[in-house]
């Protein structure tokens, strides 16, 4: 009986967590919340300009999201950096269509709220503003 390689187990889960790491590159965390009347979709953007972003409603039953590259700051040499900075986008398929004309967005402390009172049809891409 031999003992196995401790180190390739350690090597195992190396790889496993790079392959991780990949997909999730330019991503960011994201609540949809089936409401009785509407659904919420609530996204972490913290530090963002809420005017850069956007967001839009397809076909009525998918949200997209996208995020440009965040600003580089001018106030010194950074020691310590693990906000980021990366354009990101998600595409999430809604659980029921939506009426497009009384979407709100908003941005507060981090978070983008969207809110999508429920329909049932079928529509075009509508651009939401993000107050």
């Amino acid at each position: 009986m031999t003992d196995p390689d401790p180190f390739s187990e350690i090597e195992e889960l190396f790889d496993q967590f790079a392959q991780l790491g990949e997909p999730l590159a330019g991503r960011f965390e994201l609540d949809v919340i089936d409401a009785d009347s509407e659904i919420l979709v609530k996204a972490d953007l913290p530090g963002r300009d809420p005017s850069a972003l956007s967001v839009q409603l397809e076909e009525n039953r998918t949200l997209r999201i996208e995020v440009p590259e965040g600003e580089t700051s001018e106030d010194g040499r950074f020691v310590v950096r693990e906000r980021t900075r990366e354009s990101g986008s998600r595409s999430v398929t809604l659980p029921a269509a939506v009426d497009e004309s009384e979407t709100e967005a908003s941005y507060d402390r981090g978070v983008l709220t969207v809110r999508l009172p429920k329909l049932s049809g079928d529509g075009d891409e509508t651009e939401i503003q993000v107050n």
